[in-house]
């Protein structure tokens, strides 16, 4: 099952390499692609495809993170992009799109050494599924990612386990109620982004089936919890959700 949180988290500040020939792909795949990463670049041919792909690492001095390439395309076909961009890198993340009636170039994919295929037509539920594992052993797997730590400081006397869930003042952990901690959760994953309401609702009570909470059980809990921490700023972005600001 894909965390989207945790989707999210992986892909912050990943840059990707989409390759496609066909615009009504390029259309709808790209389009995903740019609600999960922070960078997405688009290469028409495998031509086209290598030179942003040189481009990139001369202008950022590193690598594409991901690199996902159709096969069969004019100028320059994936398999020739794919051994050009091993020879460049050979410990690049790269996963080709394959139609059915394109097997018979798997055995000379598999032989440069990818292992990650998906078929076309495209399922984009499988397609996610598929780069949310990739991400994740990427993130865990590249030493030059720095891990992502468990630990968030919010001000100089609280601190927030992501790992544990637990919030700290001064190393004495301030017992909360589960909806809290779910509100922290969400809140503390992803300090720099606003969150609407209907996201932290739909988080908060994602298992209370029989509960159809509003915004003023939301306003409850931030109430709750500004009582119980002065100094936790929960901020209100008026007309679009809350945040929570780090000092």
């Amino acid at each position: 099952m894909i965390d989207y949180v945790m989707l999210e988290e992986y892909a912050k500040g990943l840059s990707v390499l989409f390759v496609e020939d066909d615009e009504n792909i390029i259309k709808e795949t790209s389009e995903l692609l740019e609600l999960i990463f922070s960078n997405v670049e688009i290469a028409r041919d495998g031509k086209e495809g290598i030179d942003k792909f040189l481009n990139f690492k001369k202008e950022n001095d590193k690598f594409f993170d991901l690199v996902i390439t159709d096969i069969k395309m004019p100028n320059m076909d994936g398999i020739e992009l794919t051994k050009l961009i091993y020879k460049e890198n050979k410990e690049q993340l790269l996963i080709v799109l394959s139609a059915h009636s394109e097997t018979k170039y798997l055995v000379e994919l598999i032989n440069i050494g990818i292992s990650h295929f998906i078929t076309k037509p495209i399922n984009y539920d499988s397609f996610v599924n598929t780069i949310y594992i990739k991400i994740k052993e990427y993130n865990e797997n590249n030493k030059d990612i720095k891990s992502i730590s468990p630990i968030v400081i919010i001000d100089e006397e609280l601190k927030w386990d992501k790992s544990l869930k637990e919030l700290y003042k001064n190393n004495q952990q301030i017992k909360l109620t589960r909806k809290e901690v779910l509100l922290l959760d969400i809140l503390l994953k992803f300090r720099e982004k606003t969150h609407t309401v209907e996201e932290i609702l739909n988080f908060i009570w994602a298992d209370d089936i029989n509960n159809f909470p509003d915004i003023s059980n939301l306003k409850n809990i931030i109430s709750r919890l500004r009582k119980k921490i002065p100094t936790l700023d929960i901020e209100n972005v008026y007309g679009f959700g809350y945040r929570i600001n780090i000092k």
